[in-house]
């Protein structure tokens, strides 16, 4: 923890420089040693599902986040979305879990996305390590389906689930969670055809006998956009709700509820949603966001459902928390045991820094992290002797050389 703190960038070069430790024995414990990355990771979610105060609703949020790298051996590397840069690039990405319960978050579980080029690929997976049983292609809503089920099988403690629209929209992901007994908030996209009732599905008479029968389906009532159904509501089709408190006072929106119906044409099945509708006005203009969830007006209050849809928030704030001060996007590691030692260990961190915030939020109610860690740089810092400046850029120089040195003899080899 020293080391990612002290240093300016949080690779294993750079916190072995800091430490004044020996590079190759931190390469050594975050690439090759056998210590066990998920069982890190289940503490960390353990404890932070026993740190969480319950006065409110507690959220397991998935969402993923990406790195952009540079050749193709990082393990996962593809040339793929990347929500880091908002485009397509050369990145990894991976699904994470994050426990929220109002401004406390912290990253609980996470699973490392591998495009269909890599599950294809035996020899690659080989290369980077990736165990036999993990060489499935899954998508990242079945990823996310994964998280769920593991944070339940351990006794995580959460009473809803939430995410973005790349899983709202898949509807094997919303029937999965429901199967499993959980409430989720699942943002849904403004083209989301919704039945406003529940439509019967027959098969259409044959026209004539020239022509083939009937194979498909077809609906006894005509489906709409959730994006053309919100411009038929009048103003008295919404409520006012103050959501929370925030930086920028009370956060609070317009928001609508209408149960509607949906056809998973996958499998010829109708369900219920019940379909949220919320306006917030932003520095950008009106921000306009549709959810679906399982949860019902008579078990759940207005307020209760808006307050799961604005928790997303959080998770996206999570990321830059661990990006920007812990630096999760700077490791330079390339294979899977390496890379899940590396998340591990930040995620530790995250858990310490969400304790530090809850242990003293009365007193200091608007702790960051990033005032976590200058306290930590004012506690851990020793002044720097010139000896001591000298050796780390020689130490720097001589690693910078063995690599030069190992180029060139590569270029005599050939």
């Amino acid at each position: 923890m020293e080391g990612i703190v002290l240093s300016d960038l949080n690779n294993i070069e750079r916190i072995s420089e800091t430490l004044d430790t020996d590079y190759h024995k931190l390469q050594h414990f975050i690439s090759e040693s056998t210590w066990d990355a998920r069982a890190v990771i289940d503490q960390v979610s353990m404890k932070v599902s026993d740190m969480m105060p319950h006065d409110t609703l507690t959220g397991l949020l998935i969402d993923e986040s990406g790195w952009v790298k540079k050749g193709t051996k990082s393990v996962g590397v593809a040339h793929q979305y990347c929500g880091n840069v908002g485009k397509t690039a050369n990145s990894q990405v991976a699904v994470f879990g994050c426990l929220c319960n109002k401004k406390y978050a912290a990253l609980v579980d996470t699973r490392l996305y591998l495009p269909k080029a890599w599950i294809s690929d035996r020899a690659r997976c080989q290369e980077a390590g990736i165990p036999h049983e993990e060489q499935v292609f899954k998508t990242k809503p079945e990823l996310a389906l994964d998280i769920i089920k593991h944070q339940l099988s351990m006794g995580v403690k959460f009473d809803y689930v939430g995410g973005g629209g790349l899983y709202g929209n898949d509807i094997a992901l919303a029937r999965g969670a429901n199967s499993l007994g959980c409430i989720y908030m699942f943002d849904i996209h403004s083209t989301q055809q919704v039945y406003l009732e529940k439509p019967e599905l027959y098969l259409p008479e044959r026209k004539s006998k020239k022509r083939p029968a009937p194979k498909q389906l077809k609906a006894s009532t005509e489906s709409i956009k959730v994006k053309e159904y919100l411009k038929s509501l009048a103003a008295s089709d919404w409520q006012k709700i103050k959501i929370r408190h925030s930086a920028k006072g009370i956060l609070k929106g317009l928001f609508h509820y209408q149960k509607v119906y949906i056809w998973d044409k996958n499998i010829n099945s109708v369900e219920e949603r019940l379909l949220v509708i919320s306006k917030r006005q932003t520095k950008e203009g009106e921000e306009i966001k549709y959810s679906f969830t399982n949860a019902t007006l008579a078990l759940y209050t207005e307020k209760s459902l808006a307050q799961m849809q604005a928790q997303r928030f959080f998770i996206e704030h999570n990321f830059k928390e661990q990006k920007q001060i812990i630096g999760l996007d700077q490791f330079q590691t390339r294979k899977w045991l390496s890379w899940h030692h590396q998340v591990a260990l930040n995620m530790l961190i995250g858990s310490f820094m969400l304790k530090e915030k809850l242990q003293w939020k009365d007193d200091i109610p608007l702790l960051s992290a990033r005032d976590i860690m200058d306290f930590l740089v004012f506690k851990f810092y020793k002044e720097m002797t010139e000896d001591r400046l000298i050796d780390q850029i020689m130490q720097r120089h001589r690693k910078r050389q063995k690599d030069i040195n190992y180029c060139y003899s590569k270029d005599e080899k050939w």
